[in-house]
C-alpha cells in the first residue's frame, strides 16, 4: 500500500518540523542578524526539542550578507547531539562548500516554473537538473555522506508564470531522482495552493518518488498554510518546513507573509495528538527572543496572540531519543 493510500485512514503518530527561519526567514530581511544571536537561536531551538534546522545557505556573501556566517553555524550545530544541520545550495560551488562544512543535508532548489527558475537561478529547470547530477558526482567523489535533497519550488503555481502543470512537476521529480537526488519535497513558494491541490499533487508525486518524497514546504501567503500542511499530512508526509514567527517570503510575491509558522504547526500537531518533541513554553520563549532581535520587522503566526487554550495544558515534551 502506498503512503497516500494509508493516509486516508491513519495519520502519522509523529512528525518532524524542520526550522528554516535562519535561512528562508532571514534571507528576506534586510537587517543582518549578528552571529551570536543566530547561535543562541540554534541552541534555544535545540533546547525546545527541535532536531532539524536549516542553518543557512552557501551563497556569495555579496548577494546575501545575512547568510555569510553559515559555515560557523554548521560547525556549532554539529556540536549538539542528534541535531541535523541542513543548508541550502544553489549550485555546484555552494555544494562544494556544504561538503567541506560537514553539514548533514544540502537542499538544492529547483523551480518547476520556468519563469521563476530563470528569475531566481538564471537557469532553466533542466539546466538545474544537470547541475544536480554534477553535485551528486562531486559528493560521491569526495566520500562525503551529506544528503542531497531537492526542493521543488513553485510546484503549485507561480507569480511570474501563473499555472504550473502538474505533469511538469512530476517530470522534473523523476529527472532529479535520475540525476542522483536522495530525496525530494514539494514547495508552495508563493502561496498558490489549496488543500485539494496539495492532496492531488502529493498523491501523484508519491507514485513517482515513493518514500523519497520526504518534505512539504508551505507559505501562508493567503492564509492556507496550516490547511495545506494538514492536506499533505493526510497523504503520508510527516516532515515539514516552517519558520518561527512566520518570517520569510519570496521576492516574487511582494507583500506576502512568509512560511507557515513553526509554533502554529507545533500546536496543530499537539492538538491532534501527533508527537513533535517540541516544548511549547521554550518554543514561545524563543519566538519572543527572535521578535526582539527583529524589532520593526513584520512577524506572522497566530498562536502567539492567544496562547494555548485553557483546555490544553501540555506537559513539556520529551526530546526524541538519540540514535
Amino acid at each position: 500500500m502506498t503512503p497516500s493510500a494509508k493516509a486516508t485512514h491513519t495519520l502519522p503518530r509523529r512528525v518532524s518540523i524542520r526550522e528554516v527561519g535562519l535561512r528562508d526567514g532571514l534571507q528576506s530581511i534586510s537587517a543582518v542578524m549578528p552571529t551570536a544571536h543566530k547561535l543562541q537561536w540554534i541552541r534555544q531551538a535545540y533546547d525546545a526539542g527541535q532536531r532539524e534546522i536549516e542553518v543557512g545557505s552557501f551563497v556569495p556573501a555579496r548577494l546575501l550578507p545575512q547568510l555569510a556566517d553559515t559555515a560557523e553555524l554548521v560547525a556549532f550545530a554539529k556540536t549538539l547531539p542528534g541535531l541535523v544541520a541542513s543548508v541550502l545550495v544553489p549550485n555546484l560551488k555552494g555544494a562544494e562548500r556544504a561538503i567541506e562544512s560537514g553539514a548533514h543535508h544540502m537542499l538544492v532548489p529547483l523551480s518547476a516554473s520556468h519563469a521563476h527558475s530563470l528569475a531566481n537561478l538564471r537557469k532553466t529547470p533542466d539546466e538545474v537538473v544537470a547541475e544536480i547530477g554534477r553535485i551528486r558526482a562531486a559528493r560521491d567523489a569526495s566520500g562525503s555522506t551529506i544528503g542531497i535533497e531537492v526542493g521543488m519550488s513553485t510546484a503549485f503555481g507561480c507569480t511570474l508564470q501563473g499555472r504550473v502543470e502538474p505533469a511538469e512537476v512530476l517530470r522534473l521529480l523523476q529527472a532529479v531522482l535520475d540525476a542522483g537526488a536522495d530525496r525530494v519535497g514539494l514547495a508552495d513558494t508563493v502561496g498558490y495552493a489549496d488543500p485539494a491541490m496539495v492532496q492531488h499533487l502529493f498523491e501523484a508525486a508519491f507514485t513517482v518518488a515513493g518514500d523519497k518524497l520526504a518534505c512539504g514546504h508551505f507559505h501562508d501567503t493567503r492564509g492556507m498554510g496550516v490547511a495545506n500542511v494538514y492536506a499533505a499530512l493526510q497523504t503520508g508526509i510527516s516532515r515539514f518546513d516552517a519558520c518561527l514567527a512566520g518570517i520569510g517570503g519570496c521576492p516574487h510575491a511582494p507583500g506576502a507573509s512568509g512560511n507557515v509558522a513553526s509554533e502554529d504547526l507545533a500546536y496543530m500537531f499537539a492538538s491532534m495528538g501527533i508527537e513533535t518533541g517540541i516544548d511549547f513554553d521554550k518554543l514561545m520563549a524563543l519566538r519572543g527572543q527572535v521578535a526582539g532581535w527583529l524589532e520593526g520587522e513584520t512577524l506572522h503566526g497566530t498562536l502567539w496572540r492567544a496562547g494555548l487554550p485553557k483546555t490544553m495544558r501540555l506537559a513539556p515534551a520529551a526530546a526524541p531519543a538519540l540514535a
